[in-house]
C-alpha cells in the first residue's frame, strides 16, 4: 500500500515506524515536540513512546549531542535534531572528535550508530545566523557519511538506512523540500546509502544536484525541454560517499556538465565534483564544465536581495544554455 505524503510526514512515518520496531532507538533534541521547531516530523513521538526515548531538550547543542554520541556507543541507536543547522556548530566536538573517529581508533571493535540530523532552514528574512547550508563541512571529515534527499520516497527509506547503520550518518534536511508530496509505501523500506539516481535521462548535457535544489533542477530540465534541450539529471542523495560512477557514466555520454549546490562554490560539493571530472573524465568534456552556486557572501535579510540570492530554476535553464553555446 501506498499514500501521498509530504517530506516531513515521511519522516514521521518513518521515525514512528523505526521506533515500533526496535527499542534501542531513542531521539533527542530542541523542540522535538513542538512543530514550530520541527513542522510535523515528530509529530505524535513523545505521546507514543514517551520522555525516556523521546527527549526534548534545553538550548545546549553540545550537550545533547554529547549525550546523543554516548548513548549511540553504549548500545543505542541515536538520532539528535538540530532544528537550525547553524547552532550544530556549538557541537562540532561530539560529532568530529569523538563520533567520526570513535570506530577507527578503537580498532573497528566499537561502532557509535548515530544520525546527526541537521535542518537547513533558510529564507523568511532570517539572515546569516540561520540561513546556511553547512553540509560540505562535514563531507570533508573522514568517518561521517553525509545524505541528503530530496524527496519523500528517498528520505523514508534513506533515514531507515541511516538509523540502522553502524556509525555516524549526517542527515542534511531542508525546510523548503516540506511542501512537496508523493506516493510512499507504507511499510519500512530501505534505500542503500551512497548511491545516486538518474531522474531524467537525456543526451545533450548532465545536470547533478541534491536536496532542494534537486528540485529546482527538475523543473529546469522540463523547461529545456522547449528548447528541444535534452538534460539528463542526476539526483546524488548521497554527498559522502560520492556515487562517482553514476556522475562518469553519464559526462562521458553527453560531454557536459552543470552542477548545481545551494551552498558556497569554495571547497563545496561542487568543487569535489569538478575536481573528479577534471581527473577522471576531462577528455570527454565538450564544455567547460560549469557550477551554479550561492554568491560567496552570507545570506542576506530582505526579501528583495533573498530573490536575487537565491537559486531559481531560471537560473539553472539559463546556465544549461550557456553550456551548450560552446
Amino acid at each position: 500500500m501506498k499514500m501521498k505524503i509530504n517530506f516531513g510526514l515521511a519522516i514521521n512515518q518513518a521515525l514512528h515506524q523505526l521506533f515500533s520496531t526496535d527499542e534501542n532507538i531513542m531521539l533527542i533534541g530542541q523542540g522535538v515536540k513542538s512543530p514550530w521547531y520541527v513542522g510535523n516530523t515528530c509529530t505524535g513521538l513523545i505521546d507514543r513512546f514517551g520522555e525516556n526515548r523521546v527527549i526534548d531538550t534545553p538550548v545546549s547543542e553540545n550537550a545533547m549531542t554529547g549525550i546523543a554520541v554516548g548513548s549511540a556507543i553504549t548500545g543505542m541507536k541515536s538520532i539528535v535534531v538540530h532544528p537550525r543547522v547553524d547552532f550544530v556548530l556549538y557541537a562540532m566536538d561530539p560529532i568530529i572528535n569523538q563520533a567520526a573517529n570513535w570506530h577507527f581508533m578503537n580498532g573497528g571493535k566499537s561502532c557509535v550508530p548515530v544520525v546527526f540530523w541537521l535542518i537547513i532552514n533558510r529564507g523568511g528574512e532570517q539572515a546569516a545566523q540561520h540561513s546556511q547550508a553547512l553540509h560540505a563541512l562535514f563531507t570533508h571529515i573522514p568517518g561521517l557519511k553525509v545524505i541528503a534527499p530530496s524527496t519523500p520516497y528517498d528520505v523514508k527509506g534513506m533515514l531507515v538506512s541511516a538509523i540502522n547503520d553502524m556509525n555516524p550518518v549526517v542527515f542534511i534536511d531542508d525546510r523548503w523540500l516540506y511542501r512537496f508530496d508523493e506516493d510512499v509505501p507504507e511499510e519500512l523500506y530501505k534505500i542503500p546509502l551512497g548511491k545516486g539516481v538518474v531522474r531524467n535521462s537525456g543526451n545533450d548535457l548532465t545536470i547533478v544536484s541534491f536536496s532542494y535544489t534537486a528540485k529546482l533542477c527538475e523543473e529546469a530540465v522540463k523547461e529545456l525541454q522547449k528548447y528541444n534541450i535534452s538534460a539528463e539529471f542526476i539526483d546524488l542523495r548521497t554527498i559522502k560517499p560520492l556515487d562517482e560512477d553514476i556522475i562518469l557514466n553519464s559526462v562521458n555520454k553527453t560531454g557536459r556538465l552543470l552542477i548545481v549546490d545551494g551552498a558556497w562554490r569554495f571547497n563545496g560539493v561542487s568543487s569535489e565534483i569538478a575536481a573528479i571530472i577534471a581527473e577522471k573524465a576531462f577528455n570527454k568534456l565538450k564544455a567547460p564544465l560549469r557550477r551554479l552556486t550561492l554568491p560567496d557572501t552570507p545570506a542576506p535579510a530582505s526579501s528583495t536581495l533573498e530573490d536575487v540570492y537565491y537559486i531559481k530554476s531560471s537560473d539553472i535553464v539559463k546556465s544549461a544554455i550557456e553550456i551548450l553555446k560552446f
